[in-house]
């Protein structure tokens, strides 16, 4: 009985896993699409991602129900409720790197209706980008694998992140004090820049929800060499 018991209590995990899974498909999708909507002025393609954004809360509603469920009816204790705890914090942190996808198309139509499209600073924010959704990536296999190696370079990526919005938000005030006419666009662009900034701290969280899956150890606000300590130890 007690055998049986187990044996369902993995297989509605391995279900939802696998949902969370697929919610990250459809947010490694959504970024990709926005920065390239930002970086090609392709207004159609940010509104397909403002569409979507819609097919990301649908599934964050649906595995936090699922999550409910496999409390109520299966109860598990100790590890095994650590990890629905920590799947139920991935989705939110999933669900929010989505809401910034959605953010940067909303403000890829404002940048595109304006007349000066002239703020050089596109290729530094795709740039970003890219090392963002390779933070997500990285986090998601981690996930998908319950394998922690990568947490403290993943933390370290998103260092870089945050240096590299630091460089985009200088060059930024110089173009507008060089011109004030683009001030207007050029805020539209930091905002832009800061949501990937927002999304690089998310794909962060997830990283360390795993490591308290795997080791019970809480590894938020640490360096990435406290990481590392605790992934190896």
């Amino acid at each position: 009985m007690q055998e049986h018991i187990f044996k369902q209590f993995d297989a509605d995990l391995e279900a939802v896993r696998s949902q969370v899974l697929k919610m990250g498909g459809l947010v490694e999708e959504q970024i990709i699409h926005a920065i390239d909507a930002l970086a090609t002025g392709n207004t159609e393609l940010a509104d397909q991602v403002i569409a979507n954004d819609h097919r990301v809360n649908a599934l964050e509603v649906a595995i936090d129900e699922d999550c409910s469920h496999i409390i109520a009816r299966r109860q598990p204790t100790a590890g095994d409720l650590r990890i629905v705890m920590m799947i139920v914090k991935t989705i939110t942190d999933l669900e929010r790197i989505g809401d910034e996808a959605a953010k940067i198309a909303r403000m890829t139509k404002l940048i595109y209706s304006k007349d000066a499209v002239s703020a050089p600073r596109f290729l530094e924010i795709k740039h970003m980008g890219n090392l963002v959704l390779e933070m997500l990536r990285k986090s998601l296999d981690a996930f998908a694998r319950l394998e922690v190696s990568s947490a403290g370079q993943i933390a370290r990526q998103d260092i870089q992140v945050d240096e590299e919005f630091r460089l985009v938000l200088r060059h930024l005030i110089t173009f507008m004090m060089e011109d004030p006419r683009t001030i207007s666009v050029a805020i539209d662009i930091l905002f832009a820049a800061k949501a990937i900034e927002r999304m690089g701290d998310h794909a962060k969280n997830m990283s360390e929800y795993v490591v308290y899956m795997v080791k019970g150890k809480d590894v938020r606000h640490t360096t990435p060499e406290e990481i590392e300590r605790e992934v190896l130890g």
